[in-house]
């Protein structure tokens, strides 16, 4: 036992019925327990250990400090991986018992148990019990069946609270109200039912019907009312229902004495008693409002300003509207900020701001009402807005730079309108423009002074920084930093705006260190960089992980320098930012800890290592093997999908292939977005399927396969959609989208406002056709038909689309047929043209026709100015070449937004670059990096021979912005050759300079791609793999190729994989496998071109390369010793050819290499390390594979008792070892 305290992770300890139970100390149910009871009356010192034991043998309970540690791992551990006995344990307990434990979850206090070199940490303990899959459910029930007997109501609501909270609402399903007290005193009721109303939207719609008549149940009980014909609603009771008043019936609502109702505050209402209660308080001619004691109570009969503050959010559903003025229509939209909360009703909330808007402008210009007008000015059009003088827009802007919602047209607008008031940029004018400030231009960014752009960095106004397009960061990131000093100016740039920040400043910034970095965040060029240089000043790893960005930058080579207690100590801060690893860094890690300590190996890791490994997990350690992969992301963690089948046959093998009940689903966490279709099927218990549902409901990448089943095992059990209730639409809202259209139809009849709000949550993915046809069904069925008002004579009868259409519909505007679109009102399209540039499901003829549209709107492109181009979204694709370069394309900022769009043709992007370059007057070698950021994939047009004249001072700076281009391989392979001017030699790079180029590496010709060292290879980024042409790539040695990493051989095309030869699909296997690169042989001499004598290659050289020799005829005889194992290379001297000398030393090599392999076919077929068997073949019995050095070195011992045995390399298809030593046999 080490004589360092330590401190154990006994995450159940504080809560166990039996203590530290164990079969050697038969004695020690109550031991534990009787420690924190004894620990809570004297103060708890390292010297009272002996009292402790005094007092425990007192008890009747024998034994030493290290038995009780043993014993407490031992019944903790299989406690924490065994709920259910954990449950049982606790029912078990006497009362006393059972106080004691429920008293300690209910404190915060951090106490820690010192027992000689035993640190118990209490605290740490609890806070990770009520995190952990299983053991939150098991003491969630104990709670509801024992807590009230034995602790008071409001203890055991706050326990119940912590537990809830945990949950994000999985527990309440609807038969949990059956377990729920009702006899709660009035404060326990309230608390309980607040924790409700928190968790409400985690809610299911069954279980929030459930909840609400629970609580309904004991206010009703609790009422003295006894006439049925006044509602035992009171004020108060509305209050505590919050949220949960909407289920409230219509009749209900109209019982509720009037008094009441003017005493509540409706502030958290939603849904369908907000569209009632308007009637009631048009009935009544009174409403009041009090807000927590702030607002004294007033009685009124008509609308005010003050019934319109006490309206709430009643106010977004307002409809009488005749009777309004101008000024009241003002007060009311003032009110309506607050509607942007609601869900579902948004599409009627703008058209009510609409109506309200025209009559507060009734007889008064825009330029006098726009600061009244509140957040209803994102509902003026561009051709409102461009009518506004600059003294308006400037007298308002305090209401303008606070309202959320603007378009980018509108933004600017807005900001040129401010702008010309201004007439100079000055740092106060800027601090004043806060969501505006996306409408300045990058050229005026990059026209300010330079301590005015620091002063906004250090300013409440870089909050609104990151809404900044890249050009425009671009812009100010030149302005700082042209000056030549970066001291000040990088290090003060804070959060994701640092990301800008080029590989090249950063070698130039001093300025360094940990604690300045803690603000920002990096990529991965990055922080490669600055880890590297940091490492070099600190001695302490703790202080670079802490900075958690900083973990980016850790490679392979840092980690196995790491000492294994350095290790071990450091691993916190990989786990907890598992997130910011590349699954090359967690390979790495999962090899050192399963050389270091693959005992206490977190079983996640097992993922990384080769398929294989997984074998080594016994039975015994299914459950923590299941809890520690549910918790991180199997697609970011196996790439390989055969590898991933492997893994999830393991998870199948420890499920026993089914879902047994709700603690299995708990266990999974993540895996269940990953249980093959059958068990979704067939394979869920009936018990489990309510909380699996629920977790399934979050899976964003469920397979066809597991589709089809959820929505056969949804059929079986709900019955068809037709039949649903709405409540039972609403909880399957998330799977509507896995129905047939026929299915749908129903849905889209009966509950129209359900079909669309679900398809409003899905925005930013692309649903199924057939569900978009059935919202776009819901949509056309629900509104009034209008017929088109266009005059055009193909339009007569066409119901066109209108403004609240487009705003319902989203994606599923993609439904409207061209003629429809054709068919919209002027001011439709000129509201919704942003909307529908969204769309990403338009097809070419709605394209077409939409700037057809366009064209009649706002005449030819020649007269768009760059309010209306930034607006088009998607259908500026539309745009053939001619109308392209008719556009004005001299702002930068007007390319940068076409320049978002990703599928231009090179003719159309051809016509874009040389568009700017006209308009605004730049030649090639004008362009400044921010140009160069604007121009994104238009720039990929530019010829190449004009990207040599780019300035390197500009380029140099946007490397890595231009790194994420898929440009022509002609093209990054000019790019390459600039930034060989910037980071030198090729085989000088390091795997900062690789990761900082990004697709830009794929330039490189096959003699520079095989002179790379190995070590490099996981700095390509994926996408720079993907462009290496096929021809090239397959020039890669076996060894490159191994080396690669698993994000990047995953990353390896179809067509780049036919060109390989076995040995390397071989090595590419490895590496998506996870295979230790360094057990490797030390590269033979081919396995890296040979270079000159030459010590050092001057800048902007390559070094020579030793050609391939061609091709032999038949006939030619050369050396034939070459040829042999062991026969020695002829020199030139000896009378043969320069070509023919270097053809034998050419094949001796390959010899060589070939013999390598093997050896290496023979180790993996060698016992596993340790046995017996292998310590007959080993000189001396050590048992080790090759290292990096490519010498023996012995392998860790294993400790006693360790979970995880050395695998048996399997004969099969996943043994690569096995597969590559059968090759060589047949070769032979």
């Amino acid at each position: 036992m080490s004589q360092e305290p330590r401190t154990y992770s006994l995450f159940l300890c504080l809560f166990l019925s039996h203590g530290v139970a164990s079969p050697t100390v038969p004695d020690s149910k109550q031991a534990l327990l009787d420690l924190i009871q004894f620990q809570s009356s004297p103060m708890w010192t390292a010297d009272l250990s002996h009292r402790v034991l005094a007092y425990l043998n007192s008890r009747n309970v024998a034994f030493t400090i290290p038995s009780l540690q043993a014993a407490m791992e031992n019944h903790l551990e299989q406690r924490l991986y065994q709920p259910q006995k954990l449950l049982e344990d606790l029912r078990e307990t006497d009362a006393q018992q059972f106080h004691t434990a429920m008293k300690y979850l209910l404190e915060d206090k951090k106490d820690r148990l010192e027992l000689e070199d035993i640190v118990i940490d209490l605290g740490e303990i609890r806070k990770q019990a009520l995190q952990s899959p299983g053991v939150n459910r098991s003491l969630f029930l104990i709670t509801l069946e024992r807590c009230f007997q034995v602790l008071n109501s409001l203890e055991c609501v706050e326990i119940l609270g912590r537990l809830l909270r945990g949950s994000s609402g999985s527990f309440l399903q609807p038969d949990i109200t059956e377990r729920l007290p009702r006899d709660l005193c009035k404060d326990a009721f309230k608390n309980l039912s607040a924790v409700f109303k928190e968790l409400y939207d985690g809610t299911s719609a069954h279980s929030q019907r459930a909840l609400y008549s629970w609580m309904t149940g004991i206010l009703q009980t609790s009422s003295n009312t006894t006439d049925d014909s006044v509602s035992w609603v009171t004020a108060e009771d509305l209050w505590i229902l919050g949220r949960y008043m909407v289920h409230l019936s219509f009749e209900e609502i109209m019982n509720i004495s009037p008094i009441e109702t003017a005493r509540v505050g409706l502030h958290g209402a939603t849904s369908t008693l907000l569209t009632h209660l308007p009637v009631l308080v048009r009935q009544i001619g009174l409403f009041i409002s009090y807000d927590n004691a702030t607002k004294q109570l007033d009685t009124v009969y008509d609308i005010t300003p003050e019934l319109a503050q006490a309206l709430g959010l009643l106010v977004c559903f307002y409809n009488d509207l005749e009777l309004l003025d101008a000024a009241m229509a003002q007060v009311l939209l003032h009110q309506m900020i607050k509607c942007s909360h609601l869900r579902g009703f948004q599409a009627g909330v703008q058209k009510l701001k609409a109506n309200l808007l025209d009559i507060a402008t009734e007889n008064h210009t825009l330029n006098e009402t726009l600061g009244s007008l509140s957040d209803a000015v994102v509902g003026l059009t561009q051709s409102q807005l461009e009518s506004l003088s600059p003294e308006a827009v400037h007298s308002a802007i305090s209401t303008l730079n606070q309202v959320s919602g603007w378009s980018k047209s509108q933004v600017v607008i807005l900001s040129a309108k401010y702008l010309a008031h201004e007439k100079v940029l000055s740092l106060y004018s800027v601090s004043q423009m806060g969501v505006l400030l996306a409408g300045l231009g990058t050229q005026a960014f990059y026209g300010m002074d330079r301590r005015d752009l620091l002063h906004i960095l250090r300013s409440t106004i870089s909050l609104h920084v990151s809404d900044l397009s890249p050009a425009q960061q671009q812009g100010i990131l030149s302005k700082m930093i042209e000056a030549g000093d970066t001291t000040s100016g990088v290090v003060e740039i804070q959060g994701a705006f640092f990301k800008e920040v080029s590989l090249f400043d950063l070698w130039k910034e001093p300025g360094f260190n940990a604690t300045v970095l803690k603000e920002k965040e990096l990529r991965r060029s990055q922080a490669l960089f600055l880890y590297e240089l940091l490492s070099k000043t600190t001695r302490r790893p703790a202080e670079l992980l802490s900075t958690r960005q900083l973990v980016k930058g850790v490679t392979c080579s840092h980690i196995d320098a790491m000492s294994a207690e350095s290790f071990l100590a450091h691993f916190q801060y990989f786990e907890n930012n598992l997130s910011l690893l590349s699954p090359h860094q967690v390979n790495c890690l999962a090899w050192k800890y399963w050389d270091v300590s693959r005992s206490s190996m977190p079983p996640f890791l097992l993922a990384a290592l080769p398929a294989r490994y997984l074998a080594s997990v016994p039975a015994s350690r299914c459950v923590p093997f299941l809890i520690s992969l549910g918790k991180s992301q199997l697609d970011s963690l196996v790439l390989d999908s055969h590898k991933k089948n492997l893994v999830l046959g393991k998870v199948q093998q420890c499920l026993n292939d089914s879902v047994a009940d709700e603690y299995a689903v708990d266990i999974m966490g993540n895996l269940l977005c990953h249980l093959p279709a059958a068990i979704v099927h067939r394979g869920v218990s009936p018990g489990a399927w309510a909380t699996a549902l629920h977790g399934l409901r979050d899976c964003a990448d469920l397979s066809p396969e597991q589709k089809a089943a959820l929505r056969l095992r949804l059929l079986e059990q709900r019955g068809l959609p037709q039949n649903w209730t709405a409540e039972t639409t609403k909880d399957l809202g998330p799977f509507l989208e896995l129905f047939s259209g026929e299915e749908l139809s129903s849905i889209a009849t009966k509950f129209p406002h359900i079909l669309q709000q679900t398809a409003s949550k899905m925005a930013g993915t692309l649903p199924p056709q057939e569900f978009l046809w059935a919202v776009f069904e819901s949509v056309r069925n629900s509104d009034e038909k209008r017929p088109s008002s266009e005059p055009i004579s193909s339009c007569h009868g066409v119901a066109a689309p209108s403004s609240e259409d487009i705003f319902k519909l989203a994606e599923a505007n993609a439904c409207w047929a061209p003629e429809d679109l054709l068919c919209m009102e002027e001011d439709t399209f000129i509201r919704s043209v942003e909307l529908l540039g969204a769309v990403r499901g338009f097809s070419w003829p709605q394209l077409m026709t939409l700037k057809e549209k366009a064209v009649q709107v706002w005449d030819m492109p020649s007269y768009w100015r760059e309010q209306h181009i930034v607006s088009l979204g998607r259908i500026a694709l539309a745009l053939n070449e001619s109308e392209l370069e008719q556009l004005d394309l001299s702002s930068i900022d007007t390319v940068a937004s076409l320049s978002q769009q990703t599928e231009w043709t090179p003719g159309q992007a051809k016509a874009i670059l040389q568009g700017f370059l006209e308009d605004s007057g730049y030649r090639i070698q004008d362009l400044k990096s921010f140009h160069l950021v604007g121009l994104g994939a238009t720039l990929c047009a530019v010829n190449i021979t004009e990207i040599s004249l780019i300035k390197i001072s500009e380029f140099r700076v946007v490397v890595a912005r231009i790194g994420t281009l898929l440009c022509s391989i002609q093209v990054l392979a000019e790019f390459k050759r600039k930034a060989e001017v910037v980071f030198g030699n090729p085989t000088e790079w390091s795997s900062s300079v690789l990761q900082e180029l990004g697709t830009i590496a794929a330039g490189l010709t096959r003699e520079e791609l095989q002179m790379l060292d190995k070590d490099l290879m996981p700095y390509f980024q994926p996408s720079a793999i993907k462009c290496l042409p096929d021809e090239i790539f397959k020039e890669l040695s076996a060894e490159q190729i191994a080396a690669l990493g698993p994000e990047n051989a995953a990353a390896v095309t179809p067509a780049q994989r036919r060109q390989l030869s076995m040995l390397q699909l071989q090595s590419l296997q490895r590496a998506l496998d996870g295979a230790k690169t360094r057990s490797w042989l030390d590269a033979p001499p081919s396995a890296r071109p040979i270079r000159t004598p030459s010590s050092r290659s001057l800048p902007g050289e390559r070094a020579s390369l030793l050609p391939r020799p061609p091709p032999l005829p038949p006939s030619l005889s050369l050396c034939p010793p070459c040829w042999g194992w062991g026969g020695k290379v002829p020199k030139i001297q000896d009378g043969i050819s320069d070509s023919h000398w270097r053809f034998c030393l050419h094949r001796k090599i390959q010899s060589l290499y070939k013999l390598s392999f093997h050896l290496q076919g023979a180790l993996a077929c060698l016992p596993p390390a340790g046995s017996n068997a292998q310590a007959r073949v080993v000189s001396g019995g050590h048992a080790s594979p090759f290292s990096a050095q490519g010498a023996w070195r012995q392998r860790p011992l294993r400790s006693a008792g360790d979970p995880y045995p050395d695998p048996e390399p399997q004969r099969g298809q996943g043994d690569p070892g096995a597969l590559k030593f059968k090759m060589h046999q047949e070769e032979e």
